[in-house]
C-alpha cells in the first residue's frame, strides 16, 4: 500500500478490525519511511450485475430501484423500513450468487414478491399489481384467489 504522505510503496498493518457491519476491513497502517499512520479500507470487490429490461435494453443493477418499489407496495402497512432493507439485501445477494453477471426484471419482480408475500400480503398485492400490469377486476381476482389458495 502507497503511503499518501511520502509515495513509499510498504508499510506495516498496526490494527485490523471490522468495518460496515462486517462487509469491510479498516486496517491502520503504517509508513516504513516516514512512519506516518494512515487508514485502509478493504472491501470483496463485486462484478457488476446488468438488468434486461422488459424493451431488450440494459441497465446496472441498482439496489435502490428495488428498495424504492418495495417501499411504494409498502406504503401505509405495518411493515418496518428494516424488513424492506433486509429483502433487498437478499435479493441482492442472491442475484450476486447466481453464476450469471445478467439477470432479467422478470426473474427480479418474482423474487420480490415471493418476498413480499411472507412480509405482507396487501404490500405484496399492490407490487403484483404494478408488476404484472393487471388490466382489468378478473385478473386482480385471479391473484388474489391464488393468495387464498395459498394459505
Amino acid at each position: 500500500m502507497r503511503c499518501p504522505f511520502c509515495g513509499y510503496q510498504e508499510s506495516k498493518v498496526i490494527d485490523s478490525r471490522p468495518a460496515e457491519e462486517g462487509s469491510s476491513i479498516r486496517r491502520r497502517r503504517e509508513c516504513l519511511s516516514c512512519e506516518k499512520r494512515f487508514t485502509t479500507y478493504e472491501t470483496v470487490e463485486s462484478l457488476p450485475m446488468v438488468v434486461i429490461k422488459k424493451d431488450g435494453s440494459r441497465q446496472t443493477f441498482d439496489r435502490d430501484k428495488i428498495l424504492r418499489g418495495i417501499q411504494r407496495s409498502c406504503e401505509k402497512r405495518p411493515v418496518p423500513f428494516a424488513e424492506m432493507e433486509r429483502i433487498v439485501g437478499e435479493i441482492e445477494q442472491e442475484v450476486q450468487n447466481s453464476l450469471e453477471r445478467e439477470v432479467s426484471t422478470q426473474v427480479i419482480g418474482e423474487m420480490v414478491m415471493e418476498k413480499l408475500k411472507g412480509a405482507d400480503e396487501v404490500a405484496y398485492v399492490r407490487f403484483a399489481s404494478v408488476y404484472r400490469q393487471f388490466k382489468d377486476i378478473n385478473t386482480f381476482m385471479s391473484e388474489l384467489n391464488k393468495l387464498l389458495s395459498e394459505k
